[in-house]
C-alpha cells in the first residue's frame, strides 16, 4: 500500500514539473515598433519583402514577454512550432503591419515563426498563436505611432529631433512612459529605431513599464525618410 502511495505521489509531482516547465511565467511584454527607414538607412542595409515596399509606416517588430527584473524567457516550447495555417486569416494584416526587412528578401513567414519560436510561445499559457499575434495587429492599430509623431510636428523627413519631445508626444498620446532605442546610419548619426511601449500579460492593456531596456539615444535624434 505504502509502495503504491510513493509511486502516486512521485507521479503528481512529475505531472507538476511537467506543466511548470510548459506554463511559462512572465510580467509583462514588450510591444516593439520598429521605423523602417532606420533600419534600412544602416551599414546592413535591407531588403524590401517579396510583396513589395512597405508603407511609410511603423512596422511591428515583435510582443515579446518579460521579467520586471529586466531579464526575458525565451524558446520555451520546441514541440509548439510556428504553423502558419493557424494565422491564415492573419497574414494580409501582418505583411501590412508586420513585414520583414531582413535580406534575402522574403514573405515574412520567415520572420514570424522566429517571432513565435523564440517569443510567442513563452506566453503561450496565455495566449495560443492565433491571439498572440492578433493581440500584437490590435496593440498596433490602438498606437498609431506616425500619425502621434506628426501631430507634435515630428516627420519622418531626415530633420533631427529633440529625444524628449518625441518621448513627450507618444506619451500625452497613449498615457504612457514610452522607451526609444536608437541605431546609428552610415554616417554614425543616432536616429529613432524602435518605440517600446509595455502591455500587461493579457497582451490587451498599454501599462507603465515596470523596467525599460538598455541603452541610450543622443539629445536629438534623426527621424529619416522611408
Amino acid at each position: 500500500m505504502k509502495s503504491n502511495q510513493s509511486f502516486f505521489i512521485k507521479l503528481l509531482i512529475i505531472q507538476c514539473l511537467t506543466v511548470v516547465c510548459f506554463s511559462q511565467d512572465f510580467d509583462f511584454f514588450y510591444l516593439v515598433q520598429q521605423w523602417p527607414g532606420s533600419y534600412c538607412d544602416s551599414k546592413q542595409s535591407c531588403c524590401y519583402p517579396t510583396t513589395g515596399k512597405p508603407d511609410a509606416d511603423f512596422g511591428i517588430h515583435g510582443l515579446w514577454p518579460n521579467y520586471r527584473d529586466g531579464s526575458y524567457p525565451s524558446n520555451c516550447d520546441s514541440n509548439n512550432p510556428y504553423d502558419e495555417s493557424e494565422i491564415s486569416d492573419l497574414i494580409r494584416s501582418m505583411q501590412e503591419e508586420w513585414p520583414t526587412l531582413a535580406c534575402p528578401s522574403g514573405n515574412g513567414s520567415k520572420f514570424w515563426a522566429h517571432e513565435w519560436d523564440k517569443h510567442g510561445t513563452c506566453s503561450e499559457s496565455v495566449l495560443s498563436q492565433h491571439q498572440y499575434f492578433e493581440a500584437a495587429l490590435d496593440l498596433k492599430k490602438d498606437v498609431d505611432l506616425v500619425q502621434i509623431l506628426k501631430k507634435a510636428g515630428i516627420r519622418a523627413n531626415g530633420e533631427s529631433y529633440p529625444l524628449y519631445d518625441i518621448k513627450d508626444a507618444i506619451k500625452d498620446a497613449v498615457g504612457v512612459t514610452p522607451w526609444i532605442e536608437c541605431n546609428v546610419d552610415s554616417s554614425g548619426n543616432s536616429q529613432l529605431y524602435q518605440v517600446y511601449l509595455c502591455v500587461d500579460t493579457s497582451g490587451k492593456n498599454i501599462i507603465e513599464c515596470p523596467v525599460m531596456p538598455r541603452g541610450k539615444c543622443g539629445s536629438r535624434i534623426e527621424f529619416p525618410a522611408f
